[in-house]
């Protein structure tokens, strides 16, 4: 069985650099309504950031760090006609998550279904097919999840795409604020706002063309667009139901490591 289209390598990738910053992230967003007593001001799309604004931004990871964690979908149309989209939920104190990895064809092949697992350091996995199998003549014949190192900009083809998807995902997080001072300036401007699965948000621009909305009621962020391989397509990530979340990672039964079976996780794309 040949690897699955989203199991691609995506070398030209920057690397994503250290977690638990907003500005790292390029992440930038605020409400424009809430934000200063009174009425709220009269706003053209492409208007700075305000100081007041830049401050509710600062705590934007923060507030997820504190909520504990979120439920998100991720989707990324990286191929004509092909989308990865990861649906799951993440818990941003212990930094890991699980998902189901859907990727969809616009050829009439059927849909790839797997399940992971993830922290900053190791993917599990699950429900891929052949792998019972596979495994069924080695030493692990009952293990159900494959599990991996995290790819990152270090590897020599680079990171995997899902893997950048994943690390965008934990990255959403900062035990800690950042200066409001640095999302002030003429690369960080309001968008408007629109409506995000039903809820009111602010839509933000920031460097390097992504786009962060943050909803209207409660200052959390809601979804973040960023463009991936050199601007090839967009990925987005919305976040909803916030707050806290207990994930486990299969344990050591369950799991068989890959480079102990390089050709089976070759074989079966993991």
């Amino acid at each position: 069985m040949s690897s699955p289209d989203h199991a691609v390598r995506v070398p030209t990738l920057h690397r994503m650099r250290s977690r638990g910053s907003l500005v790292v992230l390029g992440l930038v967003g605020a409400l424009v309504t809430g934000c200063t007593a009174g009425a709220a001001p009269t706003r053209t799309p492409g208007d700075a950031v305000t100081q007041a604004e830049a401050e509710i931004l600062a705590r934007l990871l923060e507030r997820n760090h504190e909520e504990g964690g979120a439920d998100f979908v991720v989707t990324a149309p990286y191929r004509e006609g092909v989308v990865l989209t990861l649906t799951g939920e993440v818990d941003f104190r212990d930094d890991v998550g699980r998902a189901q990895a859907l990727t969809t064809f616009g050829d009439g092949r059927e849909d790839d279904v797997r399940t992971l697992f993830f922290t900053p350091d190791t993917v599990w996995t699950g429900d891929v097919p052949g792998l019972r199998e596979a495994l069924a003549a080695t030493d692990e014949p009952d293990a159900e999840y494959m599990s991996r190192p995290m790819t990152t900009a270090d590897d020599v083809n680079g990171p995997l795409l899902t893997d950048v998807l994943l690390g965008i995902v934990l990255g959403l997080s900062a035990p800690s604020a950042d200066e409001a001072e640095s999302f002030l300036g003429e690369d960080y401007t309001w968008r408007g706002q629109r409506s995000i699965d039903s809820r009111l948000a602010s839509l933000f621009g920031i460097r390097g063309e992504r786009t962060v909305a943050v909803a209207a009621a409660d200052d959390l962020l809601l979804q973040f667009v960023t463009p991936l391989h050199d601007d090839a397509f967009d990925a987005t990530i919305t976040l909803s139901d916030h707050g806290p979340r207990t994930v486990e990672v299969p344990t050591e039964a369950e799991t068989a490591e890959a480079a102990d079976h390089p050709e089976i996780a070759a074989a079966l794309g993991v």
